[in-house]
Protein backbone atom coordinates (compact mmCIF):
# COMPACT_ATOMS: atom_id res chain seq x y z
CA UNK A 1 0.00 0.00 0.00
CA UNK A 2 2.80 2.27 0.85
CA UNK A 3 3.65 2.10 -3.15
CA UNK A 4 0.48 2.99 -4.22
CA UNK A 5 -0.81 6.54 -5.45
CA UNK A 6 -4.09 8.10 -6.13
CA UNK A 7 -4.30 11.12 -7.71
CA UNK A 8 -6.79 13.24 -9.98
CA UNK A 9 -6.42 16.47 -12.47
CA UNK A 10 -8.58 19.14 -11.93
CA UNK A 11 -8.04 22.42 -13.74
CA UNK A 12 -10.63 25.26 -15.45
CA UNK A 13 -11.62 23.86 -19.36
CA UNK A 14 -9.06 24.41 -21.95
CA UNK A 15 -5.94 24.36 -19.30
CA UNK A 16 -4.41 21.65 -20.76
CA UNK A 17 -5.29 18.59 -18.61
CA UNK A 18 -5.45 15.59 -20.91
CA UNK A 19 -2.34 16.89 -23.01
CA UNK A 20 -0.87 16.43 -19.23
CA UNK A 21 -2.07 13.04 -18.66
CA UNK A 22 -0.62 11.81 -22.62
CA UNK A 23 2.83 12.80 -21.28
CA UNK A 24 2.33 11.05 -18.20
CA UNK A 25 1.43 8.12 -19.71
CA UNK A 26 4.52 8.77 -22.12
CA UNK A 27 6.62 9.04 -19.65
CA UNK A 28 5.99 6.50 -17.71
CA UNK A 29 6.03 3.72 -21.07
CA UNK A 30 1.82 3.14 -19.84
CA UNK A 31 1.14 3.25 -23.71
CA UNK A 32 3.61 1.79 -26.86
CA UNK A 33 4.41 3.98 -29.80
CA UNK A 34 1.64 2.99 -31.83
CA UNK A 35 -1.64 3.79 -29.45
CA UNK A 36 0.07 6.96 -29.18
CA UNK A 37 -2.58 9.94 -30.21
CA UNK A 38 -3.43 13.31 -28.85
CA UNK A 39 -6.33 13.52 -26.13
CA UNK A 40 -5.61 9.80 -25.70
CA UNK A 41 -7.65 9.52 -22.44
CA UNK A 42 -10.56 11.33 -24.07
CA UNK A 43 -12.01 8.00 -26.38
CA UNK A 44 -15.46 9.80 -27.07
CA UNK A 45 -16.19 11.19 -30.73
CA UNK A 46 -17.50 13.88 -28.69
CA UNK A 47 -14.87 14.74 -26.60
CA UNK A 48 -12.41 14.65 -29.80
CA UNK A 49 -14.23 16.92 -32.07
CA UNK A 50 -15.22 19.59 -29.25
CA UNK A 51 -12.10 19.59 -27.30
CA UNK A 52 -13.27 19.29 -24.29
CA UNK A 53 -13.31 16.14 -21.72
CA UNK A 54 -16.95 15.34 -20.71
CA UNK A 55 -15.91 11.87 -18.80
CA UNK A 56 -13.64 11.28 -15.84
CA UNK A 57 -11.10 8.69 -16.94
CA UNK A 58 -9.13 6.47 -14.77
CA UNK A 59 -5.61 5.04 -15.87
CA UNK A 60 -3.02 3.33 -13.78
CA UNK A 61 0.79 4.05 -14.49
CA UNK A 62 3.50 2.23 -13.08
CA UNK A 63 6.73 4.19 -12.11
CA UNK A 64 10.58 3.55 -10.75
CA UNK A 65 11.47 6.26 -8.37
CA UNK A 66 14.26 5.78 -6.07
CA UNK A 67 14.83 1.75 -7.27
CA UNK A 68 11.03 1.42 -5.54
CA UNK A 69 8.11 0.12 -7.94
CA UNK A 70 5.27 2.98 -7.25
CA UNK A 71 1.59 2.23 -8.76
CA UNK A 72 0.27 5.46 -9.70
CA UNK A 73 -4.08 5.58 -10.15
CA UNK A 74 -4.59 8.87 -12.33
CA UNK A 75 -8.16 9.68 -13.10
CA UNK A 76 -8.17 12.91 -15.53
CA UNK A 77 -11.54 14.86 -14.89
CA UNK A 78 -13.67 17.33 -17.24
CA UNK A 79 -13.08 21.13 -16.97
CA UNK A 80 -16.28 22.68 -17.74
CA UNK A 81 -18.72 23.59 -14.81
CA UNK A 82 -21.83 21.63 -16.22
CA UNK A 83 -19.54 18.13 -15.71
CA UNK A 84 -18.51 19.17 -11.55
CA UNK A 85 -20.53 16.07 -10.35
CA UNK A 86 -17.34 13.82 -12.44
CA UNK A 87 -15.00 15.81 -10.86
CA UNK A 88 -16.49 15.44 -7.53
CA UNK A 89 -16.49 11.76 -7.56
CA UNK A 90 -13.12 11.39 -9.16
CA UNK A 91 -11.68 13.39 -5.88
CA UNK A 92 -13.90 11.14 -3.75
CA UNK A 93 -11.43 8.19 -4.42
CA UNK A 94 -8.02 10.43 -4.46
CA UNK A 95 -5.92 11.25 -1.82
CA UNK A 96 -4.02 14.06 -4.07
CA UNK A 97 -4.72 16.55 -7.01
CA UNK A 98 -2.85 18.51 -9.41
CA UNK A 99 -4.10 22.00 -9.92
CA UNK A 100 -3.65 23.07 -13.47
CA UNK A 101 -3.42 27.03 -14.21
CA UNK A 102 -3.09 28.39 -18.04
CA UNK A 103 0.35 30.63 -17.67
CA UNK A 104 -1.50 32.31 -20.15
CA UNK A 105 -4.81 32.67 -19.17
CA UNK A 106 -4.53 32.50 -15.41
CA UNK A 107 -7.10 31.65 -12.65
CA UNK A 108 -10.57 31.05 -13.85
CA UNK A 109 -13.57 30.37 -11.96
CA UNK A 110 -13.52 26.75 -12.33
CA UNK A 111 -10.50 26.44 -10.93
CA UNK A 112 -11.36 27.81 -7.61
CA UNK A 113 -14.25 25.70 -7.65
CA UNK A 114 -12.36 22.45 -8.30
CA UNK A 115 -9.96 23.62 -5.74
CA UNK A 116 -12.80 24.08 -3.27
CA UNK A 117 -13.72 20.84 -4.01
CA UNK A 118 -10.41 19.22 -3.38
CA UNK A 119 -10.04 21.22 -0.03
CA UNK A 120 -13.18 19.77 1.43
CA UNK A 121 -12.05 16.45 0.73
CA UNK A 122 -8.38 17.24 2.40
CA UNK A 123 -6.68 16.49 -0.65
CA UNK A 124 -2.90 17.37 -1.16
CA UNK A 125 -2.77 19.73 -3.63
CA UNK A 126 0.42 19.95 -6.45
CA UNK A 127 0.19 23.50 -8.19
CA UNK A 128 1.15 23.13 -11.98
CA UNK A 129 1.67 26.18 -14.36
CA UNK A 130 0.99 24.79 -17.78
CA UNK A 131 1.50 26.13 -21.32
CA UNK A 132 4.56 28.21 -19.93
CA UNK A 133 6.05 28.14 -23.91
CA UNK A 134 3.04 29.99 -25.05
CA UNK A 135 4.72 33.82 -26.62
CA UNK A 136 1.53 35.17 -24.40
CA UNK A 137 2.42 33.25 -20.97
CA UNK A 138 2.89 35.21 -17.90
CA UNK A 139 4.80 32.95 -15.37
CA UNK A 140 6.09 35.09 -12.78
CA UNK A 141 2.69 37.36 -12.84
CA UNK A 142 0.63 33.71 -12.47
CA UNK A 143 2.72 32.26 -9.81
CA UNK A 144 1.76 35.40 -7.48
CA UNK A 145 -1.95 34.67 -8.15
CA UNK A 146 -1.43 31.12 -7.08
CA UNK A 147 0.33 31.74 -4.39
CA UNK A 148 -2.22 34.42 -3.21
CA UNK A 149 -4.92 31.53 -4.03
CA UNK A 150 -3.52 28.53 -2.13
CA UNK A 151 -1.17 30.37 0.61
CA UNK A 152 1.88 27.97 -1.21
CA UNK A 153 5.65 28.64 -1.58
CA UNK A 154 6.76 30.24 -4.88
CA UNK A 155 9.13 26.98 -5.44
CA UNK A 156 6.55 24.40 -4.84
CA UNK A 157 5.03 25.71 -7.74
CA UNK A 158 5.64 23.07 -10.93
CA UNK A 159 6.67 25.01 -14.21
CA UNK A 160 5.72 22.51 -17.46
CA UNK A 161 4.55 22.87 -20.79
CA UNK A 162 2.42 19.25 -21.74
CA UNK A 163 2.93 20.20 -25.30
CA UNK A 164 6.72 19.94 -25.34
CA UNK A 165 7.05 17.49 -22.08
CA UNK A 166 9.59 20.29 -20.45
CA UNK A 167 9.45 20.04 -16.34
CA UNK A 168 6.84 17.19 -16.85
CA UNK A 169 8.90 14.39 -15.38
CA UNK A 170 9.59 16.55 -11.74
CA UNK A 171 5.54 16.06 -11.59
CA UNK A 172 5.93 12.60 -11.12
CA UNK A 173 8.75 12.94 -8.61
CA UNK A 174 6.52 15.25 -7.34
CA UNK A 175 3.60 13.02 -6.88
CA UNK A 176 5.51 10.79 -5.17
CA UNK A 177 6.99 12.48 -2.27
CA UNK A 178 3.75 14.87 -1.95
CA UNK A 179 0.74 12.62 -2.72
CA UNK A 180 -0.14 10.30 1.00
CA UNK A 181 -0.32 6.86 0.32
CA UNK A 182 -3.91 5.31 0.91
CA UNK A 183 -4.48 5.43 4.71
CA UNK A 184 -4.34 0.87 6.01
CA UNK A 185 -7.80 1.08 7.33
CA UNK A 186 -8.33 -0.84 10.95
CA UNK A 187 -10.64 -3.50 10.03
CA UNK A 188 -10.11 -6.11 7.25
CA UNK A 189 -13.53 -6.35 5.59
CA UNK A 190 -14.01 -5.17 2.32
CA UNK A 191 -15.61 -1.90 1.90
CA UNK A 192 -15.14 -0.14 -1.61
CA UNK A 193 -16.79 2.89 -3.58
CA UNK A 194 -17.97 2.69 -7.20
CA UNK A 195 -17.09 5.97 -8.53
CA UNK A 196 -17.97 5.43 -12.64
CA UNK A 197 -19.55 2.48 -14.50
CA UNK A 198 -20.30 1.62 -18.27
CA UNK A 199 -22.42 -0.87 -20.16
CA UNK A 200 -20.56 -3.21 -22.08
CA UNK A 201 -23.38 -4.96 -24.72
CA UNK A 202 -21.47 -7.98 -24.38
CA UNK A 203 -19.84 -8.69 -21.04
CA UNK A 204 -22.88 -6.46 -18.72
CA UNK A 205 -22.31 -3.66 -16.50
CA UNK A 206 -18.33 -2.56 -15.95
CA UNK A 207 -18.30 -0.99 -12.81
CA UNK A 208 -14.70 0.84 -11.66
CA UNK A 209 -14.07 1.31 -7.74
CA UNK A 210 -11.60 2.24 -5.27
CA UNK A 211 -11.11 -0.26 -2.61
CA UNK A 212 -11.14 1.23 1.31
CA UNK A 213 -10.74 -1.23 3.55
CA UNK A 214 -9.81 -5.62 2.75
CA UNK A 215 -9.62 -6.79 -0.68
CA UNK A 216 -11.50 -7.90 -3.64
CA UNK A 217 -10.69 -11.22 -4.94
CA UNK A 218 -11.96 -12.85 -8.24
CA UNK A 219 -15.00 -15.41 -7.78
CA UNK A 220 -15.81 -13.70 -4.36
CA UNK A 221 -19.34 -13.20 -3.30
CA UNK A 222 -20.32 -9.63 -3.18
CA UNK A 223 -23.25 -7.32 -2.02
CA UNK A 224 -23.90 -4.08 -3.19
CA UNK A 225 -25.16 -1.66 -0.04
CA UNK A 226 -27.94 0.15 -1.92
CA UNK A 227 -29.86 -2.29 -3.28
CA UNK A 228 -28.37 -5.34 -1.21
CA UNK A 229 -27.94 -7.80 -4.03
CA UNK A 230 -25.46 -10.43 -3.61
CA UNK A 231 -23.77 -11.23 -7.39
CA UNK A 232 -20.20 -12.57 -8.01
CA UNK A 233 -17.24 -11.26 -8.91
CA UNK A 234 -16.63 -13.08 -12.42
CA UNK A 235 -13.38 -10.56 -13.13
CA UNK A 236 -11.82 -8.58 -11.46
CA UNK A 237 -8.71 -6.23 -12.51
CA UNK A 238 -6.42 -2.71 -12.74
CA UNK A 239 -6.98 -0.27 -15.51
CA UNK A 240 -4.62 0.33 -17.84
CA UNK A 241 -5.17 1.04 -21.58
CA UNK A 242 -6.68 -1.81 -22.00
CA UNK A 243 -8.23 -4.01 -18.63
CA UNK A 244 -5.47 -6.42 -17.13
CA UNK A 245 -7.51 -8.97 -15.34
CA UNK A 246 -5.67 -9.93 -11.83
CA UNK A 247 -6.48 -12.20 -9.09
CA UNK A 248 -7.02 -9.41 -6.27
CA UNK A 249 -6.83 -5.84 -6.05
CA UNK A 250 -5.85 -4.75 -2.83
CA UNK A 251 -6.44 -1.68 -0.41
CA UNK A 252 -6.16 1.23 -1.44
CA UNK A 253 -6.17 0.24 -5.20
CA UNK A 254 -8.42 1.56 -8.19
CA UNK A 255 -10.01 -1.19 -10.38
CA UNK A 256 -12.87 -2.69 -12.25
CA UNK A 257 -15.13 -5.46 -11.88
CA UNK A 258 -17.73 -7.37 -14.34
CA UNK A 259 -20.47 -9.22 -12.62
CA UNK A 260 -22.62 -10.08 -15.69
CA UNK A 261 -25.44 -7.70 -14.55
CA UNK A 262 -27.47 -6.67 -17.54
CA UNK A 263 -30.25 -4.29 -15.61
CA UNK A 264 -28.61 -0.94 -15.25
CA UNK A 265 -30.93 -0.09 -12.15
CA UNK A 266 -28.77 -2.69 -10.16
CA UNK A 267 -26.03 -0.74 -10.11
CA UNK A 268 -25.61 3.03 -8.78
CA UNK A 269 -22.74 4.84 -9.05
CA UNK A 270 -21.50 5.88 -5.05
CA UNK A 271 -22.68 2.47 -3.80
CA UNK A 272 -20.24 0.72 -1.52
CA UNK A 273 -19.48 -2.94 -1.97
CA UNK A 274 -19.04 -5.33 0.57
CA UNK A 275 -18.26 -9.09 1.08
CA UNK A 276 -21.98 -10.64 1.29
CA UNK A 277 -21.56 -12.48 4.35
CA UNK A 278 -20.27 -9.10 6.25
CA UNK A 279 -22.02 -7.34 8.35
CA UNK A 280 -20.88 -4.25 7.24
CA UNK A 281 -23.85 -1.67 7.23
CA UNK A 282 -21.94 1.66 6.74
CA UNK A 283 -21.39 3.16 3.18
CA UNK A 284 -18.32 5.14 2.39
CA UNK A 285 -19.01 8.88 2.92
CA UNK A 286 -18.22 12.39 1.49
CA UNK A 287 -20.27 11.06 -1.89
CA UNK A 288 -22.72 13.64 -2.29
CA UNK A 289 -26.25 13.40 -4.48
CA UNK A 290 -26.23 15.28 -7.25
CA UNK A 291 -29.17 18.07 -7.60
CA UNK A 292 -29.86 18.82 -11.27
CA UNK A 293 -30.15 22.06 -12.31
CA UNK A 294 -32.23 22.34 -15.70
CA UNK A 295 -35.07 20.12 -16.65
CA UNK A 296 -36.38 19.24 -19.94
CA UNK A 297 -38.60 16.62 -21.81
CA UNK A 298 -37.19 14.24 -23.96
CA UNK A 299 -40.02 12.18 -26.63
CA UNK A 300 -39.05 9.97 -29.08
CA UNK A 301 -39.91 11.19 -32.68
CA UNK A 302 -42.00 7.81 -33.26
CA UNK A 303 -44.02 7.52 -30.37
CA UNK A 304 -43.36 2.83 -30.82
CA UNK A 305 -40.07 3.63 -29.56
CA UNK A 306 -40.75 5.08 -26.03
CA UNK A 307 -39.09 1.80 -24.40
CA UNK A 308 -36.19 1.26 -26.38
CA UNK A 309 -35.60 5.51 -25.28
CA UNK A 310 -36.24 4.01 -21.93
CA UNK A 311 -33.40 1.36 -21.62
CA UNK A 312 -30.78 4.46 -23.50
CA UNK A 313 -31.49 6.34 -21.26
CA UNK A 314 -31.16 4.00 -18.42
CA UNK A 315 -27.64 2.73 -19.91
CA UNK A 316 -26.49 6.32 -20.15
CA UNK A 317 -27.27 7.22 -16.73
CA UNK A 318 -24.80 4.30 -16.10
CA UNK A 319 -22.41 6.28 -17.76
CA UNK A 320 -23.30 9.73 -16.64
CA UNK A 321 -24.94 9.95 -13.16
CA UNK A 322 -25.82 13.23 -13.13
CA UNK A 323 -28.66 12.44 -15.25
CA UNK A 324 -32.21 12.26 -13.30
CA UNK A 325 -35.31 11.05 -15.47
CA UNK A 326 -38.90 10.40 -14.83
CA UNK A 327 -41.76 9.17 -17.12
CA UNK A 328 -43.86 12.10 -17.92
CA UNK A 329 -46.71 12.15 -21.26
CA UNK A 330 -47.46 15.82 -23.27
CA UNK A 331 -50.67 16.06 -25.30
CA UNK A 332 -48.73 17.00 -27.94
CA UNK A 333 -45.27 14.81 -28.23
CA UNK A 334 -47.27 11.70 -26.33
CA UNK A 335 -45.40 9.44 -23.63
CA UNK A 336 -41.64 10.70 -22.99
CA UNK A 337 -39.25 11.51 -20.24
CA UNK A 338 -38.30 14.36 -17.92
CA UNK A 339 -34.93 14.88 -17.78
CA UNK A 340 -32.99 16.56 -15.28
CA UNK A 341 -29.39 17.93 -16.10
CA UNK A 342 -26.80 20.24 -14.35
CA UNK A 343 -26.66 22.70 -17.06
CA UNK A 344 -27.47 23.39 -20.82
CA UNK A 345 -24.27 21.98 -22.03
CA UNK A 346 -24.89 18.68 -20.36
CA UNK A 347 -28.19 18.58 -22.25
CA UNK A 348 -26.53 19.09 -25.58
CA UNK A 349 -24.47 16.33 -25.18
CA UNK A 350 -26.76 14.30 -23.48
CA UNK A 351 -29.07 14.59 -26.76
CA UNK A 352 -26.36 14.04 -29.14
CA UNK A 353 -25.10 10.89 -26.73
CA UNK A 354 -28.72 9.48 -27.33
CA UNK A 355 -28.29 9.97 -31.10
CA UNK A 356 -24.87 8.56 -31.88
CA UNK A 357 -24.31 5.54 -29.58
CA UNK A 358 -28.50 4.46 -29.33
CA UNK A 359 -29.49 5.68 -32.76
CA UNK A 360 -32.28 7.20 -31.13
CA UNK A 361 -33.81 10.27 -32.68
CA UNK A 362 -35.58 12.49 -29.89
CA UNK A 363 -37.25 15.69 -29.73
CA UNK A 364 -36.20 17.96 -26.58
CA UNK A 365 -38.50 20.60 -25.23
CA UNK A 366 -37.89 23.69 -24.14
CA UNK A 367 -35.71 23.61 -20.99
CA UNK A 368 -36.67 25.40 -17.49
CA UNK A 369 -36.15 24.36 -13.67
CA UNK A 370 -37.97 23.40 -11.05
CA UNK A 371 -39.80 25.97 -9.12
CA UNK A 372 -41.96 26.08 -5.70
CA UNK A 373 -45.78 27.01 -5.65
CA UNK A 374 -48.24 27.40 -2.67
CA UNK A 375 -51.92 27.33 -2.72
CA UNK A 376 -54.32 29.78 -0.86
CA UNK A 377 -55.69 26.69 0.74
CA UNK A 378 -52.42 25.63 2.39
CA UNK A 379 -49.79 28.38 2.11
CA UNK A 380 -47.27 26.05 4.14
CA UNK A 381 -47.06 23.02 1.87
CA UNK A 382 -44.75 22.80 -1.08
CA UNK A 383 -45.91 21.81 -4.65
CA UNK A 384 -43.21 21.29 -6.59
CA UNK A 385 -43.49 22.65 -10.47
CA UNK A 386 -41.49 20.99 -13.06
CA UNK A 387 -42.92 21.78 -15.72
CA UNK A 388 -45.94 24.80 -16.31
CA UNK A 389 -49.01 22.56 -17.03
CA UNK A 390 -47.66 21.45 -13.21
CA UNK A 391 -48.36 25.11 -12.31
CA UNK A 392 -52.17 25.75 -10.30
CA UNK A 393 -54.76 28.07 -11.77
CA UNK A 394 -53.44 31.78 -11.11
CA UNK A 395 -57.08 32.29 -8.92
CA UNK A 396 -55.78 28.88 -6.47
CA UNK A 397 -52.39 30.06 -6.62
CA UNK A 398 -50.84 32.06 -3.40
CA UNK A 399 -47.21 32.85 -4.12
CA UNK A 400 -44.22 30.90 -6.60
CA UNK A 401 -40.21 31.01 -5.39
CA UNK A 402 -37.85 30.34 -8.03
CA UNK A 403 -34.35 28.64 -6.88
CA UNK A 404 -31.60 30.98 -6.83
CA UNK A 405 -27.98 30.71 -7.32
CA UNK A 406 -24.58 32.66 -6.77
CA UNK A 407 -22.88 32.85 -9.23
CA UNK A 408 -19.31 34.05 -9.54
CA UNK A 409 -17.77 35.71 -13.01
CA UNK A 410 -14.35 36.36 -13.35
CA UNK A 411 -13.18 38.53 -16.17
CA UNK A 412 -10.95 41.23 -17.64
CA UNK A 413 -11.45 44.99 -15.82
CA UNK A 414 -11.89 46.27 -19.29
CA UNK A 415 -15.45 44.00 -19.80
CA UNK A 416 -16.74 45.04 -16.21
CA UNK A 417 -19.43 47.20 -17.61
CA UNK A 418 -20.65 44.80 -20.36
CA UNK A 419 -21.05 42.28 -18.18
CA UNK A 420 -22.81 44.23 -15.22
CA UNK A 421 -25.48 45.28 -17.70
CA UNK A 422 -26.08 41.64 -18.92
CA UNK A 423 -26.33 40.28 -15.40
CA UNK A 424 -28.87 43.51 -14.29
CA UNK A 425 -30.66 42.60 -17.68
CA UNK A 426 -30.70 39.19 -16.22
CA UNK A 427 -32.28 40.16 -12.56
CA UNK A 428 -29.01 39.71 -11.01
CA UNK A 429 -27.98 41.38 -7.85
CA UNK A 430 -24.53 42.75 -7.36
CA UNK A 431 -22.82 41.30 -4.22
CA UNK A 432 -19.39 41.75 -4.23
CA UNK A 433 -16.59 43.11 -6.97
CA UNK A 434 -13.21 42.10 -6.15
CA UNK A 435 -10.50 43.09 -8.01
CA UNK A 436 -7.71 39.75 -7.94
CA UNK A 437 -4.95 42.32 -9.81
CA UNK A 438 -5.13 45.05 -11.44
CA UNK A 439 -6.44 43.58 -14.68
CA UNK A 440 -8.66 40.78 -13.25
CA UNK A 441 -11.97 41.64 -11.42
CA UNK A 442 -14.55 38.53 -9.89
CA UNK A 443 -18.10 39.92 -9.73
CA UNK A 444 -20.54 37.75 -7.66
CA UNK A 445 -24.13 38.24 -8.11
CA UNK A 446 -27.28 36.66 -6.85
CA UNK A 447 -29.12 35.35 -10.09
CA UNK A 448 -32.13 33.89 -10.79
CA UNK A 449 -31.30 30.29 -12.25
CA UNK A 450 -34.01 30.31 -14.98
CA UNK A 451 -32.38 32.93 -16.22
CA UNK A 452 -29.00 31.83 -17.24
CA UNK A 453 -30.19 28.27 -18.64
CA UNK A 454 -30.99 29.92 -22.11
CA UNK A 455 -28.23 31.68 -23.39
CA UNK A 456 -26.56 33.28 -20.50
CA UNK A 457 -23.19 31.60 -21.17
CA UNK A 458 -22.78 32.06 -25.03
CA UNK A 459 -23.55 36.10 -24.37
CA UNK A 460 -21.54 36.14 -21.60
CA UNK A 461 -18.56 34.72 -23.49
CA UNK A 462 -19.29 37.04 -26.20
CA UNK A 463 -19.18 40.39 -24.86
CA UNK A 464 -16.02 39.39 -22.81
CA UNK A 465 -14.63 37.84 -26.30
CA UNK A 466 -14.25 35.02 -24.36
CA UNK A 467 -12.37 36.00 -21.59
CA UNK A 468 -14.92 35.58 -18.58
CA UNK A 469 -15.09 32.43 -16.77
CA UNK A 470 -18.82 31.48 -15.01
CA UNK A 471 -19.17 29.18 -12.21
CA UNK A 472 -22.19 29.04 -10.00
CA UNK A 473 -23.94 27.38 -6.95
CA UNK A 474 -27.45 27.15 -5.38
CA UNK A 475 -28.69 29.83 -2.40
CA UNK A 476 -32.17 28.48 -1.90
CA UNK A 477 -35.57 29.55 -3.14
CA UNK A 478 -36.94 33.13 -3.41
CA UNK A 479 -40.47 34.89 -4.21
CA UNK A 480 -41.19 35.77 -7.55
CA UNK A 481 -44.14 37.31 -9.80
CA UNK A 482 -43.95 34.39 -12.26
CA UNK A 483 -46.79 33.73 -14.94
CA UNK A 484 -47.23 30.94 -17.26
CA UNK A 485 -47.33 32.12 -21.02
CA UNK A 486 -48.69 29.84 -23.60
CA UNK A 487 -48.28 29.12 -26.83
CA UNK A 488 -51.17 28.34 -29.08
CA UNK A 489 -50.88 26.81 -32.55
CA UNK A 490 -54.03 27.27 -34.71
CA UNK A 491 -56.12 27.63 -31.07
CA UNK A 492 -54.26 25.18 -29.38
CA UNK A 493 -51.80 25.29 -26.90
CA UNK A 494 -48.54 23.46 -27.22
CA UNK A 495 -47.57 22.73 -23.82
CA UNK A 496 -44.37 21.84 -25.05
CA UNK A 497 -43.40 25.26 -25.94
CA UNK A 498 -45.16 26.66 -22.99
CA UNK A 499 -42.78 28.51 -20.03
CA UNK A 500 -43.01 29.87 -16.66
CA UNK A 501 -41.69 33.77 -17.22
CA UNK A 502 -41.07 36.65 -15.30
CA UNK A 503 -44.39 39.23 -15.43
CA UNK A 504 -41.68 41.88 -16.64
CA UNK A 505 -40.65 39.58 -19.40
CA UNK A 506 -43.55 38.23 -20.30
CA UNK A 507 -44.54 40.50 -23.38
CA UNK A 508 -41.12 40.73 -24.92
CA UNK A 509 -40.74 36.57 -24.90
CA UNK A 510 -44.14 36.39 -26.34
CA UNK A 511 -43.52 38.70 -29.26
CA UNK A 512 -39.59 36.66 -29.79
CA UNK A 513 -41.19 33.24 -29.59
CA UNK A 514 -44.54 33.97 -31.93
CA UNK A 515 -42.15 35.64 -34.31
CA UNK A 516 -39.35 32.79 -34.42
CA UNK A 517 -42.47 30.16 -35.03
CA UNK A 518 -43.33 32.44 -37.83
CA UNK A 519 -40.02 32.39 -39.95
CA UNK A 520 -39.94 28.33 -38.75
CA UNK A 521 -43.66 26.73 -39.42
CA UNK A 522 -43.97 25.62 -43.00
CA UNK A 523 -47.14 26.89 -44.64
CA UNK A 524 -50.04 25.20 -45.29
CA UNK A 525 -53.10 25.60 -47.45
CA UNK A 526 -54.83 27.21 -44.48
CA UNK A 527 -53.83 30.43 -42.22
CA UNK A 528 -52.27 29.48 -38.75
CA UNK A 529 -52.67 31.84 -36.57
CA UNK A 530 -49.96 31.69 -33.48
CA UNK A 531 -50.35 33.29 -30.46
CA UNK A 532 -48.44 33.99 -27.29
CA UNK A 533 -51.49 33.58 -24.23
CA UNK A 534 -51.17 34.64 -20.42
CA UNK A 535 -54.17 33.05 -19.14
CA UNK A 536 -57.24 34.23 -21.42
CA UNK A 537 -55.31 37.19 -22.82
CA UNK A 538 -53.82 36.86 -26.11
CA UNK A 539 -50.68 38.81 -25.74
CA UNK A 540 -48.96 38.63 -29.03
CA UNK A 541 -50.20 37.44 -32.76
CA UNK A 542 -48.38 36.24 -35.69
CA UNK A 543 -49.95 34.47 -38.97
CA UNK A 544 -47.98 32.45 -41.22
CA UNK A 545 -50.00 32.84 -44.66
CA UNK A 546 -51.52 29.96 -46.48
CA UNK A 547 -50.75 28.48 -49.55
CA UNK A 548 -53.02 29.83 -52.28
CA UNK A 549 -54.20 28.65 -55.54
CA UNK A 550 -55.35 30.70 -58.10
CA UNK A 551 -59.28 29.02 -59.02
CA UNK A 552 -60.10 32.46 -60.89
CA UNK A 553 -57.55 31.38 -63.28
CA UNK A 554 -59.70 29.70 -65.61
CA UNK A 555 -62.55 32.53 -65.80
CA UNK A 556 -61.91 34.68 -68.63
CA UNK A 557 -64.48 37.70 -68.77
CA UNK A 558 -67.88 36.81 -68.10
CA UNK A 559 -69.57 37.95 -64.81
CA UNK A 560 -68.18 39.06 -61.53
CA UNK A 561 -70.45 36.71 -59.81
CA UNK A 562 -68.45 33.61 -61.40
CA UNK A 563 -65.50 34.39 -59.61
CA UNK A 564 -67.16 35.44 -56.22
CA UNK A 565 -68.67 31.84 -56.29
CA UNK A 566 -65.43 30.39 -56.69
CA UNK A 567 -63.84 32.36 -54.16
CA UNK A 568 -66.52 31.72 -51.70
CA UNK A 569 -66.28 27.77 -52.07
CA UNK A 570 -62.36 27.90 -51.67
CA UNK A 571 -63.12 29.92 -48.52
CA UNK A 572 -65.55 27.30 -47.03
CA UNK A 573 -62.95 24.71 -47.72
CA UNK A 574 -59.82 26.60 -46.10
CA UNK A 575 -62.03 26.92 -43.07
CA UNK A 576 -63.21 23.62 -42.79
CA UNK A 577 -59.41 22.55 -43.96
CA UNK A 578 -58.32 25.06 -40.72
CA UNK A 579 -60.94 22.83 -38.19
CA UNK A 580 -59.42 19.56 -38.89
CA UNK A 581 -55.94 20.29 -40.15
CA UNK A 582 -52.92 19.63 -38.03
CA UNK A 583 -49.98 21.91 -38.03
CA UNK A 584 -46.75 19.74 -37.25
CA UNK A 585 -44.15 21.64 -35.78
CA UNK A 586 -40.56 21.09 -36.82
CA UNK A 587 -37.83 20.04 -34.48
CA UNK A 588 -35.26 23.20 -34.91
CA UNK A 589 -38.48 25.21 -33.69
CA UNK A 590 -38.23 23.95 -29.98
CA UNK A 591 -34.37 24.90 -30.13
CA UNK A 592 -34.67 27.72 -31.64
CA UNK A 593 -36.70 29.50 -28.58
CA UNK A 594 -33.59 28.96 -26.93
CA UNK A 595 -31.47 31.32 -29.15
CA UNK A 596 -33.81 34.03 -29.23
CA UNK A 597 -31.34 36.57 -28.95
CA UNK A 598 -28.95 35.32 -31.76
Amino acid sequence: MSLIRNFCIIAHIDHGKSTLADRLLDITGTISDRDKQDQLLDNMDLERERGITIKSHAIQMNYKHEGKDYVLNLIDTPGHVDFSYEVSRSIAACEGALLIVDAAQSIQAQTISNLYLALENDLEIIPILNKIDLPSAKPDEVSDDIVDLLGCKLDEIIKVSAKTGEGVSSILKEIVNRVPAPKKSSHEELKALIFDSVYNPFRGIEIYFRVFSGKIKKGQEIKFLATNKKYYADEVGTLSLKQIPKNEIGCGDVGYLITGIKNAKEVKVGDTIVDSRANETSAVSGFEEVKPMVFAGIYPVDTDDYEDLRSSIEKLQLNDASLVFSPENSSALGFGFRCGFLGMLHLEIIQERLEREFNMSVITTVPNVSYHAFTKKDSNSVLVVNTPSDLPEPSYLDRVEEPYINASIITKADFVGPVMSLCIEKRGILKNQTYLTTQRVELIFDMPLAEIVFDFYDRLKSISKGYASFDYSPIGFMQSKLIKLDILLNGNPVDALSALIHFDNAYSMGKKICEKLKELIPRQQFDIPIQAAIGAKIISRETVKAVRKDVTAKCYGGDITRKRKLLENQKKGKKKMRQIGNVEIPQQAFMAVLKLND
